[in-house]
């Protein structure tokens, strides 16, 4: 029995690729266990409506912005671009789910999945970012050169779409895999990263309530982010030990859709606590002015 089964490789175990229109749909074969379908649709519309003016309202602030950047904005912004092409899916996914019975648009669902699920690079290059100006600021400064900030941006895009193609064919055996690998590394890094500055943070005033009132709130912020890289990412890593106790169907139509449902939010939490924080999003660290909004 796999360990783990994400989006497209619970579709396709729903949906053959070579089904036909006289099978069932996907809500057909949990009609039995509905409720977490459709709570999973309702999240997903949310997602859509929600997370598509937030994304194009950080697009805009960050253009708007740009002479007073952050070094994390190059990240933030591809981010958002990501974020704002995947909220497009809930329709197609819909039908999907409930009416249609052919297997070739999953083709293209699989693919706007691979997306997202490469989402945590971008997270992550964002948390070694603010890791580097809370934890090395010396090192930051000397850094402090956009070019390879692009440079990176451009090889998690390459990534991305190449993860995103392969799981687009959908029978690549065994490549389940790479998506637990990647979502466990990209969590391991990015708690590690947020936990190590908030130690920082915590022991940078010469007192246990002697904090700067800037690295104060620099604290609060990046604890904020903390909660909701566990809240978001913590359900899918959460799975790897526990399928096996599941029966194939209360994984397939239940556990499935809870986790990945949270993970998906994610494209509309992010940019909100973006947009929430943006008046307040800078800190001193030693001589070096960092942003703390992820």
């Amino acid at each position: 029995m796999e360990l783990f089964i994400n989006s497209s490789f619970l579709y396709i175990s729903l949906r053959p690729l070579n089904s036909t229109a006289g099978e069932k749909t996907v809500y057909d074969i949990c009609k039995d266990m509905p409720a977490v379908i459709i709570w999973y649709l309702g999240l997903q519309f949310i997602n859509m409506f929600l997370g598509i003016p937030a994304n194009l309202m950080v697009l805009w602030l960050i253009h708007k912005n740009k002479r007073d950047s952050s070094t994390s904005d190059i990240f933030i912004l591809h981010l958002a671009i990501l974020d704002i092409l995947f909220c497009l899916t809930p329709p197609l996914e819909l039908a999907n789910i409930v009416f249609l019975t052919s297997s070739n648009t999953w083709y293209v669902l699989r693919f706007f999945y691979g997306l997202k699920d490469s989402s945590p690079l971008f997270l992550s290059c964002i948390c070694l970012d603010r890791y580097m100006a809370v934890v090395h600021p010396i090192t930051f400064t000397n850094l402090k050169d956009r070019h390879h900030r692009a440079v990176l941006a451009i090889l998690v895009w390459l990534t991305t779409l190449a993860y995103a193609a392969a799981k687009c064919v959908g029978n690549i055996v065994n490549f389940e895999k790479v998506f637990t690998a990647m979502i466990l590394a990209a969590f391991a890094f990015m708690v590690l990263c947020n936990i190590t500055i908030l130690w920082v943070l915590r022991q940078s005033g010469p007192g246990r309530d002697e904090m700067h009132p800037l690295k104060k709130r620099a604290f609060k912020m990046v604890l904020i982010i903390l909660a909701i890289i566990v809240f978001n990412y913590f359900p899918p890593v959460a799975l790897l030990p526990f399928q096996e106790y599941f029966s194939p169907e209360v994984f397939r139509c239940y556990i499935h859709y809870v986790a990945f449902g949270l993970m998906d939010f994610s494209s509309s939490i992010q940019p909100m606590l973006y947009l929430s924080k943006e008046k307040l999003n800078c800190c001193q660290c030693g001589s070096t002015q960092i942003r703390v909004t992820c």
